[in-house]
């Protein structure tokens, strides 16, 4: 009877370490994706980051990145946790995964704060749009050492299809448009088809002038990004719980280490 008990308490160990060894694959998985989402928001949407005074966006990028470079670590203490059956090693892969777990949390919690409108803060990045993007346009647009600001608006205005912040007119007050020797009444990146000198016709046929400003599109596109951070940072995180659950099984399966 006590020999069918140990094996049926070594058949139950054998089977979580699969089990964790399993998840550890899904961990690293998951870690390259929030990795991947991280990366990519900070180098294919850092333009846009430079038109805002916000750090939210850049932080929760940020958060991401480093919970994917320390999943490379965990997963490797886990494997070697699982292998040795080292309850210390276990001890120390259940606190980085809780590290972890934490780290999405927050990355999640910084870009719902931005995004939901029941949160106190639920106006904050509308209105630090609505207060801040025309005034960057009009005061740096095209100045010495803004050159960011420069290619971000003209990346805007392309991308989004539109003209100034709240609607065209809003360049007849730019410092840059002011001080032309040549009378351009826009940037040439608000015309449709842009090309040198087009700015200095308005006329709806050459720029970007019905279509609107760039706040609701720049607004609706910063808050869509935001809600994918939070998502795959929540997503992600509740994947951290299975492990953890897997690993207190394992410590309570293993026997005591000899000392």
């Amino acid at each position: 009877m006590e020999a069918r008990g140990n094996k049926t308490h070594t058949c139950g160990t054998i089977c979580l370490k699969y089990l964790l060894f399993l998840f550890n694959i899904l961990f690293w998985l998951a870690g390259g994706a929030v990795l991947a989402v991280g990366v990519w928001t900070l180098v294919e949407k850092s333009d846009y980051i430079s038109l805002l005074n916000s750090s939210f966006y850049s932080a929760s990028a940020y958060i991401l990145i480093a919970a994917g470079v320390i999943v490379v670590v965990t997963g490797i203490i886990g494997c070697c946790a699982t292998l040795k059956e080292k309850k210390s090693l276990l001890i120390a892969y259940l606190i980085l995964l809780l590290c972890i777990f934490l780290l999405e949390i927050i990355a999640g919690v910084l870009a719902y704060v931005n995004y939901q409108e029941c949160f106190p803060f639920c106006y904050q990045l509308d209105e630090e749009l609505r207060q801040n993007l025309k005034v960057t346009m009009q005061q740096k647009y095209q100045q010495p050492g803004e050159e960011s600001v420069t290619q971000a608006v003209d990346k805007l205005q392309q991308e989004f299809k539109c003209c100034g912040s709240y609607n065209f007119s809003d360049w007849r007050d730019s410092v840059w448009i002011q001080a032309e020797d040549n009378k351009r009444l826009v940037p040439d990146s608000c015309c449709k088809t842009p090309s040198e000198l087009c700015g200095h016709r308005d006329h709806p046929s050459n720029i970007y002038k019905v279509e609107g400003g760039c706040i609701m599109k720049l607004e609706d596109f910063i808050l869509s990004q935001l809600y994918i951070l939070g998502a795959v940072g929540i997503g992600i995180a509740f994947l951290q719980l299975v492990g953890m659950m897997f690993t207190c099984c394992l410590y309570q399966n293993l026997k005591e280490d000899p000392y």
